[in-house]
């Protein structure tokens, strides 16, 4: 396993280096929209501290950060009228994962729609920012 970046696309997030759709933010935690969703809804929930992914997480980062992926899937649900939802961490490339910075993904489910493939385009940041405000005030 290579080390952790602290430079990684996550961390320019939380310093404020890039811009998010923030829907959830505490001291150890952030969640914002995927800006490629792969349905209505889909949510990033990232710890503050820095982990490759779950295998080099500290245990009490873990904890901390699967509770406040609940609290956000549960807004996500009340927001959006999903039918379910998934969710998915992905442990290094061969596993999927491209951003090599602990993650967890809540993706909705809806009844007869299939997921979208998680390509290269990006949403539209108007349609993303009013669902990020709709969720944050499912809280």
């Amino acid at each position: 396993m290579t080390a952790y970046d602290p430079d990684n696309i996550f961390v320019k997030i939380i310093k404020g280096e890039i811009p998010c759709h923030k829907v959830y933010e505490d001291d150890t935690t952030l969640a914002f929209m995927d800006i490629m969703p792969q349905s209505r809804g889909h949510t990033l929930v990232i710890p503050k501290t820095g982990s490759r992914n779950l295998l080099d997480a500290q245990p009490e980062v873990l904890a901390d950060l699967i509770g406040k992926t609940q609290k956000v899937a549960a807004a996500v649900m009340r927001a959006t009228g999903a039918d379910g939802f998934r969710i998915m961490q992905f442990n290094e490339a061969q596993a999927g994962q491209t951003v090599f910075h602990l993650h967890f993904h809540i993706v909705p489910m809806y009844e007869g729609i299939p997921l979208r493939p998680h390509t290269g385009e990006t949403a539209d940041h108007e349609a993303l920012g009013a669902l990020a405000e709709k969720i944050r005030s499912a809280f």
